[in-house]
């Protein structure tokens, strides 16, 4: 939240008699009880950093090595999911999109104490609406945020990035920037912070859950961005969704073990390239997806490298530029963001120093990715089934633009 210094204030033009008592002054008992927002732009408070309540899940990079990871079977259950999901939403008191492609926000729901019937129902909103929030989630510690990820498959390990340290918490991952930490926005290009977690796994996460224990107020930064691989699908012509059904990616943790190895830091399971397919189908939805990221793609698999690079650089601008297929999210303390990895690209934003910025992510394995020619569009489908028009890729006719 914004600053909010607050100051007494005296009606203009009135004396203060100074002998005269509270009592004898009537518009001095209206000033005191009245509170005057003083605002600087630009400015939040900054939390204090002494007796930290969460110390246990500050980040540790533990020097230990873990063996490669085998294939587990999944079972996606937001098939099992109620198709008006009135499971989830019996408790509810509000739910809302924030645009027609991407993000949900629901209140009166409590992540802590959901039935398996509501889990179904939230893997089945969360594989639909791609990412979905819930607001003061006090009641889901890290182990009840652990035990929530479980239930839709076995707990992912990162390889290379931070864990807490308290013991037995590997399969949880920490993002951790403390207020006296230098901005980063230098390192990295703002097209290459786009990402799907871990795509280089041979089974990459499916639904995911990050909390904010400890952040920016509102209007501090640190907000995180979610992009429609659904819609990035379906904002292609049909000749190149064709022509990208045909083709593969390989996605590398490369990069990653360099960054670790450079920062000497512990690389914990070998570095591995997968080659994933570049359009995959979801096992809810049917939707087809684009399956790529600016993160860990490095190619595209069987066609000259002067072609994979312009396809590379012609899907990263679809992913960060396109506003419509976006959806912007502000965090609070104790906020949660349940998304599915399959079908969403994520970003973190920079401008928040100062702050502290302390988080934890859980993620479940999905299946390994597929891509079935009968799968369906969104946008079709749902256009179909709302009546409305379906969009025109030609290019041809012209238009105003819309402020």
């Amino acid at each position: 939240m914004a600053p909010a210094l607050i100051e007494q204030v005296q009606p203009v033009g009135l004396p203060i008699h100074i002998k005269q008592s509270n009592e004898d002054l009537p518009w001095l008992r209206y000033a005191e009880n009245k509170k005057h927002i003083v605002y600087e732009p630009g400015r939040t408070t900054v939390e204090m950093q002494d007796c930290y309540e969460h110390e246990d899940l500050r980040p540790c990079f533990p020097d230990v090595h873990w063996e490669p990871l085998n294939e587990v079977p999944y079972h996606d259950k937001g098939i099992y999911g109620d198709r008006d999901f009135r499971n989830l939403l019996q408790s509810a008191t509000d739910i809302f999109d924030y645009n027609p492609k991407i993000g949900t926000e629901i209140h009166g729901v409590n992540l802590a104490t959901l039935t398996d019937a509501q889990k179904n129902d939230l893997a089945r909103l969360i594989s639909i609406r791609g990412v979905v929030f819930f607001r003061n989630q006090t009641d889901l510690d890290i182990d009840a945020q652990r035990q929530l990820g479980a239930y839709f498959g076995k707990l992912h390990k990162h390889a290379t990035t931070a864990v807490p340290r308290r013991a037995g918490l590997e399969d949880v991952h920490v993002v951790f920037t403390n207020g006296d930490a230098k901005d980063q926005r230098a390192v990295f290009s703002p097209t290459f912070l786009w990402h799907s977690d871990v795509t280089y796994e041979i089974q990459p996460p499916s639904y995911t859950s990050l909390k904010l224990i400890s952040g920016p107020p509102r209007g501090g930064g640190g907000d995180t961005l979610w992009s429609s691989q659904y819609a990035a699908y379906d904002l292609l012509s049909a000749p190149m969704q064709k022509y990208l059904e045909s083709l593969s990616a390989l996605h590398s943790a490369q990069i990653q073990a360099d960054g670790s190895h450079a920062a000497g830091r512990a690389v914990r399971r070998d570095p591995i390239t997968t080659k994933h397919p570049l359009i995959r189908t979801h096992p809810v939805t049917e939707w087809k997806s684009l399956f790529f990221n600016p993160g860990f793609v490095t190619s595209i698999v069987g066609i000259p490298k002067a072609e994979s690079d312009a396809i590379i650089a012609y899907l990263n601008e679809i992913i960060s530029t396109t506003q419509e297929i976006h959806v912007r999210y502000q965090w609070q303390k104790d906020d949660v963001a349940f998304w599915d990895n399959r079908i969403c690209n994520h970003s973190a934003s920079y401008g928040f120093t100062g702050h502290r910025r302390h988080a934890v992510r859980v993620a479940s394995q999905a299946e390994r990715p597929v891509f079935d020619p009968a799968g369906k569009s969104q946008e079709e489908e749902l256009n179909a089934r709302f009546s409305l028009p379906n969009v025109d890729k030609d290019g041809a006719r012209q238009s105003n633009y819309n402020d």
